[in-house]
């Protein structure tokens, strides 16, 4: 119901709350009197009714005037204000209600102003953090963008969908090198333009595949490379490596790539160069000898003469024929050719021939530990191709995939039941282009064996009433995954902090300086025993960075000291380190100074500093080492910030603040906690008014526990 029809309704109200009464109460005289007693009421009354239906009317008329300006005010002014206050939600953030109408519309214009104020503040305050925040993250891209930049090498960086993100110069005029038309060249690398135009979609799908299929093998590392020719005729060696995506469940997937490319034309054109010049040099040499063989022919075979210069040439064309295998040796392994485990391999085979054909590939035999050295987009596509021919020109179904170490080479083996290929066709398959789905490729099976220095064979193997195609590719002497692990981390390592170039020199007081602004180092001790002035001495020191308000875990020290003196037998169970650990370790001589050097341009952090501290002035004379760092310590803060309560022991205010405990007595351990700590204490010492440095200190120096002596 409108506000019109309302206003209505309450006028009808009103007229029958007047009028009703006097009507219902004349009913009920009426029918109550005699007859005799009605005709003299009528007498009395009728003459005089006029009047009192003016009265009615000129009362009506008022209570309409006054229900009017009531519905005015409260309901159509209410009604008014919603209106403005969705003008002021929505479109207009600067409007405000009018202080108009009653007392009691007046304060509600009034709240919904002052919220409004409120809010706005809000929203400006949240729109400044939101422009600060935008406006640092484009300066932290930027200077990536100017570190990629300055890059000696072409970097690209592509979503998964192959969208070009960022590049660096380098890439740009890498990119003449990718086609014929120099003028085209621009077309090919800028923002939001395809890799595919580039490198062929496969190509990278397949680089793909081994960087996710690294992933999920625990400790392998995730890089890809392949060497590739571009339409120019280019070799262009490509380095892919992933840029992590974040996902809920911590499993580890790919979000995109970046790509280094190197051009090794020239190195392989200087290379082939090479190669023909020495080619030459040993044929005609060999071709020399032959003809100095023949010359000795028709001499006297017996004289010594003809003997010592026969002798000679043998000799010469022994080291001419060694010096070419060298060379040849060396030849193969000049080939930009990736070193990668066999497993990987034949995985990478079997997905893709199942992918690319209608036969089902089974991996039979694989030796764990057995590395080979290849291009392995290249043969994988060839191993594919093998598989496509033979299902298309054999309707072969099955195949089985093995690998076997024999010598100096792999044997990658591919067998089918069914029949044999003869050594003449397989020739002609070497020859032909390998065109795999409706891609070209400029490759043969032949440059594939060549590239690799090995061989493609083909049998029947008798016994198991099967036939084989067999490759040779050179074996590598490989790493173990387990042995080149990845850094496990619960967090990302802080290996950079763009925030310093911001950072001005610091030669005035560090007292001066905004607690949020400094540097610190967090470090505890482990000791011999508690009583540093009777010769107790530092078993373990651990010590971490504090940066820009973040706790760099991986700037770290947890280092073990030899004593020279027997550990206390009831300290052990609580820090857990024993005599024999710690012999042969360094000692506080040699550790002093370089946790001092660590600590350099610092504030100290400790909890229950002057404990720490009496260890390290008791060094003072031996190593002439002082630390005259400015010093905090976390239970004199806890004091000032919760001076009621009892405990202030390193586990109650980590649980009061709630931060988990994690290798509690150790030193490092211990260490990180208090530096936990004290980033949460920040905001409630600045709540508190206490923003610098000094008025902390000062605060600090005020406890009683700051009176604590050792």
């Amino acid at each position: 119901m409108n506000a019109r029809n309302r206003f209505l309704l309450a006028i009808v109200v009103l007229a029958l709350l007047m009028t009703g009464p006097f009507w219902l109460t004349a009913a009920v005289l009426f029918g109550d009197l005699r007859p005799e007693e009605k005709a003299i009421l009528s007498e009395v009354l009728l003459p005089r009714l006029p009047i009192g239906a003016f009265i009615t009317a000129i009362g009506f008329l008022i209570g309409v005037g006054v229900l009017r300006n009531l519905f005015r005010q409260y309901v159509q002014g209410l009604l008014g204000m919603a209106e403005k206050l969705r003008l002021m939600h929505s479109a207009n953030r600067s409007f405000r209600v009018e202080m108009a109408g009653p007392p009691e519309v007046r304060q509600l214009a009034d709240a919904a102003n002052q919220l409004a104020q409120q809010r706005d503040d809000l929203l400006t305050d949240v729109d400044a953090k939101i422009a600060q925040a935008r406006a640092s993250v484009e300066e932290e891209k930027n200077r990536l963008a100017a570190l990629v930049a300055d890059l000696p090498q072409p970097v690209i960086v592509c979503n998964l969908d192959g969208r070009i993100l960022l590049y660096n110069n380098r890439a740009r005029l890498q990119a003449r090198a990718l086609v014929p038309d120099v003028h085209a060249s621009s077309a090919l690398i800028g923002l939001g333009r395809s890799i595919h135009s580039v490198f062929e979609p496969s190509l990278i799908s397949h680089a793909l595949e081994t960087l996710q299929h690294r992933l999920d093998r625990e400790g392998s590392q995730p890089v890809a490379h392949f060497v590739t020719t571009t339409r120019a005729g280019q070799l262009i060696r490509v380095q892919m490596v992933p840029v992590l995506a974040v996902t809920a469940d911590t499993e580890r997937s790919i979000g995109g790539y970046v790509l280094t490319l190197e051009n090794i034309s020239r190195y392989v054109e200087a290379d082939a160069a090479c190669d023909h010049s020495v080619q030459k040099l040993a044929n005609e040499s060999r071709s020399a000898l032959a003809g100095i063989r023949r010359a000795l022919a028709g001499l006297d075979a017996d004289s010594p003469a003809a003997a010592k210069i026969a002798q000679e040439v043998a000799l010469l064309t022994t080291r001419v024929d060694e010096a070419a295998n060298e060379y040849a040796e060396s030849v193969k392994a000049r080939w930009p050719l990736e070193e990668m485990l066999g497993t990987d391999l034949m995985s990478a085979i079997q997905r893709r021939i199942e992918i690319k054909t209608r036969l089902t590939a089974k991996v039979d035999t694989v030796p764990a530990d057995l590395w080979v050295k290849v291009d392995s987009y290249s043969l994988v596509q060839a191993m594919v191709f093998l598989a496509t021919r033979l299902a298309d020109d054999y309707d072969v179904r099955l195949i089985r995939l093995s690998m076997a170490n024999i010598g100096a080479m792999v044997a990658v083996d591919m067998r089918w039941t069914g029949t044999s290929i003869s050594t003449e066709l397989l020739i002609g398959w070497q020859l032909e282009p390998m065109n795999l789905g409706g891609e070209a490729s400029p490759l043969t099976l032949r440059d594939v064996t060549d590239r690799h220095g090995g061989e493609l064979t083909c049998g029947r193997e008798s016994a198991a009433q099967q036939s084989r195609f067999r490759l040779l590719i050179p074996v590598a002497i490989g790493v173990e995954a387990s042995e080149v692990p990845l850094v496990q981390v619960e967090s990302r390592p802080e290996f950079y902090d763009f925030d310093l170039f911001s950072r001005r020199d610091e030669s005035h007081a560090l007292d001066e300086r905004p607690l949020r602004e400094l540097a610190y180092t967090a470090f505890d001790t482990e000791t011999t025993g508690l009583d540093p002035s009777n010769g107790d001495e530092i078993i373990q020191i651990g010590a971490v960075r504090i940066l820009n308000g973040r706790l760099l875990r991986h700037e770290c020290i947890d280092q073990l000291i030899d004593p020279q003196r027997s550990i206390k037998p009831e300290g052990i169970p609580i820090h857990g380190i024993t005599p024999d650990m710690v012999v042969g370790r360094p000692t506080i001589a040699t550790v002093l100074p370089q946790f001092h050097r660590f600590c350099e341009e610092t504030v100290l952090l400790a909890h229950n500093a002057a404990f720490d501290m009496r260890f390290l002035e008791l060094k003072e004379a031996a190593t002439g080492i002082r630390f005259t760092q400015p010093l905090l310590d976390t239970l004199l803060l806890s004091t000032v910030i919760h001076p009621n309560q009892e405990a202030h022991t390193l586990e109650a205010i980590a649980e009061r603040l709630g931060i988990p405990i994690i290798g509690r007595h150790n030193a490092l351990g211990d260490a990180i906690v208090t530096g936990e700590v004290f980033l949460r204490m920040i905001p409630l010492l600045e709540a508190m008014g206490l923003n610098t440095l000094r008025q902390v200190r000062e605060a600090a120096e005020a406890t009683y526990y700051a009176r604590i002596k050792y």
